[in-house]
């Protein structure tokens, strides 16, 4: 894709695309807006399960038969397409370890990893306002290592206001000498923006090691570990167009000791590993670049009109609506409220009109938004006519 071009130059590839999701193509009147929570599966994925299962199917590093052999270069070679889909510039040096999700992975980095890195006194900095599987398990581990008698300070990653990003002066200003760790969000699962991760490395300098829950991202738009200049980088395959129950930890492993996942590991989800295997081939055949582009112009067509019904509140920065915002960008996420119908009672009106989408709290952390709300979450397989007949609906409330 070159960056000239437009929106309907695009439609001939997401009309190909769209055609390739077997669900999709059998429910034509229905509009799944919920990716956010998981993306829908290609045909290339569910070949690719399907093939593994009816051909390799064994465990891996524990055989030497051939079903074996082949499983276990499933798993060493999915390793390679994880650090190459996420651009990784030193993949002798970094690490692969596959987990169920986001949420174990970033627990994963929080029980594995801290104890051999952090000592006491030491302070972290984690995100509060953010999904709270990026809040919750840097506490656990506090609980952890306090019953150890190792005493780790956390502090709350702060936030501008009226944009929702993080705030890299106030952060700034909250980095000390005992500083050893951010945890971080690619994208916000709410409110949809990119969180401008670079500013984060410049806030806290060049030797904080920082982890980022990239759940909203992989998958989603490009990742490159090189520009981000992060240590880890944990998201869901099920989000990225793979099975659930698949997910992984990219470590740069060049920050603090290397990570290696505690304990005995046991058997892989090795179905779920070809199906990520599969699920990369597809998003990088794709253009990650593509499905952005589509779905941040998607995303900019549903707020744009709701912001013109005095009906609704979107939430997020209200200056970054547009998709050509200098303010922040964002992602093919809307979340907004009726101003007096509930969220709940919203979503369910939707759903009997055939439209798919989050309502509810969205699982944010303690500092997040009180009250529930819609959200439309996007991906290349949705199209401008869809957004229409929700806003047609919308307009009816």
């Amino acid at each position: 894709m070159t960056t000239s071009e437009t929106f309907d130059e695009l439609r001939d590839w997401q009309h190909a695309l769209r055609a390739q999701f077997p669900i999709i193509v059998a429910n034509p009147g229905l509009a799944y807006l919920d990716s956010a929570a998981t993306s829908q599966k290609p045909q290339a994925v569910l070949d690719a399960v399907q093939t593994y299962l009816t051909t390799a199917n064994a465990n891996a590093g524990r055989g030497t038969y051939t079903w074996a052999n082949d499983t276990t270069a499933l798993v060493a070679r999915t390793r390679d397409r994880v650090a190459r889909h996420l651009g990784d510039p030193e993949p002798e040096r970094s690490g692969v370890h596959f987990v169920s999700g986001a949420t174990e992975g970033l627990r994963a980095v929080a029980r594995d990893w801290f104890p051999r890195y952090l000592s006491d006194g030491d302070e972290i900095i984690v995100p509060f306002a953010d999904h709270q599987a990026n809040a919750l398990p840097w506490l656990e581990a506090q609980e952890l290592l306090a019953s150890q008698g190792v005493r780790i300070v956390v502090r709350e990653l702060p936030y501008e206001p009226a944009s929702h990003d993080y705030d890299p002066a106030a952060l700034a200003e909250l980095v000390t000498a005992r500083t050893a760790f951010v945890a971080a969000t690619h994208v916000h699962h709410v409110y949809g923006g990119n969180m401008n991760v670079h500013r984060i490395r410049r806030a806290v300098g060049p030797d904080v090691p920082i982890c980022l829950d990239a759940a909203q991202s992989v998958g989603h738009l490009p990742v490159d570990v090189r520009a981000l200049d992060v240590d880890f980088v944990v998201f869901s395959g099920h989000k990225a167009m793979a099975l659930p129950g698949s997910g992984a930890v990219w470590a740069r492993n060049t920050r603090g000791p290397e990570f290696k996942p505690g304990g005995w590991t046991g058997t892989p989800n090795t179905t779920g590993i070809a199906s990520l295997e599969a699920a990369l081939d597809w998003l990088d055949a794709a253009g990650p670049e593509r499905i952005e582009r589509w779905t941040v112009a998607l995303a900019a067509r549903l707020t744009d009109a709701l912001r013109n019904l005095d009906a609704y509140e979107v939430l997020g920065c209200q200056q970054s609506l547009a998709a050509d915002s200098e303010v922040q960008q964002r992602s093919g996420i809307v979340t907004f409220r009726h101003r007096d119908i509930g969220s709940n009672d919203l979503g369910f009106v939707l759903s009997t009109h055939g439209f798919m989408v989050r309502a509810d709290g969205h699982c944010q952390g303690r500092a997040g938004e009180s009250d529930s709300s819609v959200r439309v979450s996007l991906h290349a397989y949705n199209t401008p006519d869809e957004i229409d007949r929700l806003l047609t609906v919308l307009r009816t409330m």
